[in-house]
């Protein structure tokens, strides 16, 4: 079986047939073959256009009967080659699309299993015992205040005191 009717009759596994489908990277991976093997159609497409074109120049003006059938042949070839080409476009951006959605949905996965870690720390956090902590926090924290500025009030205030002595 070529590769052109196993991609259009479909030769999935069993099991992406089961889900629904194939999975992103089968898909990725037939879209890369098909890709590939229009390249291939291409390079051939493009060697007969040039073997016409050379029996057309062969010919010449000497059997003009042979020279337009390598023409009109040249011409054929070159619409089968324009198709391809529009096939190859459409392949690629169907082919990134597809990357961009498997992407896309990873991240998503990602940002879910994130939530759910951080809904998982959360779960032992209670507002109004971090409202209460965070108060004791700065009542700790201005206490601390007080005792610094109660020390450092110290030494100045001993500095007044001796001047105010030699001043008397």
């Amino acid at each position: 079986m070529s590769k052109i009717s196993k991609f259009f009759k479909g030769s999935g596994s069993a099991s992406s047939r089961g889900r629904g489908g194939p999975s992103p990277q089968e898909a990725l991976a037939r879209l890369r073959e098909t890709e590939e093997m229009l390249s291939k159609k291409q390079e051939y497409l493009e060697t007969r256009i040039e073997r016409e074109l050379a029996v057309a120049r062969q010919h010449g003006t000497k059997n003009k009967r042979a020279a337009l059938q390598a023409l009109k042949r040249k011409k054929r070839y070159e619409k089968q080659l324009s198709q391809i080409d529009g096939t190859l476009s459409t392949i690629e951006f169907q082919r990134e699309a597809l990357e961009n959605s498997h992407t896309n949905t990873e991240v998503l996965k990602n940002m879910g299993y994130a939530a759910q870690a951080m809904k998982k720390v959360h779960e032992n956090m209670d507002l109004n015992k971090i409202d209460d902590l965070m108060q004791d926090i700065t009542e700790q924290q201005d206490v601390a205040q007080e005792i610094s500025d109660a020390i450092s009030n110290r030494g100045t205030l001993g500095d007044e005191f001796d001047e105010v002595s030699i001043q008397a």
